[in-house]
């Protein structure tokens, strides 16, 4: 697995040793694994990609989760390296070692970011289009090897323990502070997804790529999609009414920023088997808690 020091990343993981899975991490020289159990193997990455393929040579890997990116919802000239280094450089150097050794399935995290206005290829930025570039390249790979490459493609996500600085965070904290928070005009529909949530679409497309019908699979994306979707501002009252107090925002302070997404991405599949199984409500409650 990569990106398992992220939010999402830290949580499917935890699901995936709960279920008996054996987990191999892929870290790189200086992250924080403190928070990790101990029954979690790592692998350090020095950037040398010799080492990677010795490491699943002898591993013998069943498949890799690909969550590791770096997000830029908008970038300068000079985070140009960067993205191009986590996005596409990294993310192929996982599909090399995949097909040189030999592993069964590649299971890749996209974002609906990749469809500006839901078309079937329009990124909203300059990341969503670092995303759609390493989906091209693993074509080549899954048409010169029998890897099954398949991607779940995210919007926003939210959930306990969420260091990321993400609007119910910052709602949060203004409603401990009682300070003023100025927004866009909120007209924007928010397609958020509640952690649990999103694991259990990971956990069961792992499980369908060590299947019989797994060949099914090959280079089909699927959607983690909150039924609800509601406007930004239309949010904020459910955010209010789940935590029992009032948030002061000043809608129209600030303009939509390039490129807004307006309407999410509504053209995807979901993953075979899964439910939604908490309401907007609910999961704000599990997630803020006694917080506020």
């Amino acid at each position: 697995m990569s990106g398992a020091t992220g939010f999402i990343g830290q949580n499917l993981l935890g699901k995936l040793l709960a279920n008996g899975v054996e987990v191999h991490v892929v870290v790189r020289e200086g992250s924080d694994l403190s928070l990790f159990e101990k029954e979690v193997k790592f692998f350090h990455y020095d950037q040398e990609i010799s080492t990677l393929l010795e490491y699943t040579e002898r591993e013998q890997f069943d498949g890799v989760i690909h969550l590791a990116s770096l997000f830029l919802a908008a970038h300068t000239p000079q985070d140009i390296p960067a993205l191009i280094d986590s996005n596409v450089r990294f993310a192929t150097e996982l599909l090399e070692a995949a097909k040189s050794t030999h592993i069964g399935w590649f299971l890749n995290t996209g974002t609906f970011w990749q469809h500006y206005e839901s078309d079937g290829y329009n990124p909203v930025n300059l990341y969503a289009a670092t995303k759609e570039a390493f989906e091209v390249i693993a074509k080549y790979y899954t048409e010169t090897s029998n890897l099954l490459f398949t991607t779940l493609k995210l919007n926003d996500t939210f959930g306990p323990n969420d260091t990321r600085n993400k609007v119910f965070n910052l709602w949060s904290k203004i409603a401990q502070t009682g300070e003023t928070l100025e927004m866009s005009a909120g007209e924007q529909y928010i397609d958020i997804s509640y952690i649990e949530d999103v694991v259990e679409a990971y956990f069961l497309l792992c499980k369908a790529l060590n299947e019989d019908e797994k060949q099914t699979l090959q280079h089909r994306e699927f959607v983690v999609t909150q039924e609800q979707r509601v406007t930004l501002k239309e949010l904020s009252l459910i955010f209010q009414n789940a935590i029992g107090k009032n948030i002061d925002i000043t809608w129209g302070a600030r303009e939509y920023r390039e490129r807004e997404v307006m309407e999410p991405y509504n053209n995807g599949e979901r993953v075979p088997g899964w439910q939604q199984k908490y309401s907007l409500e609910d999961a704000i409650k599990k997630t803020i808690g006694e917080s506020v």
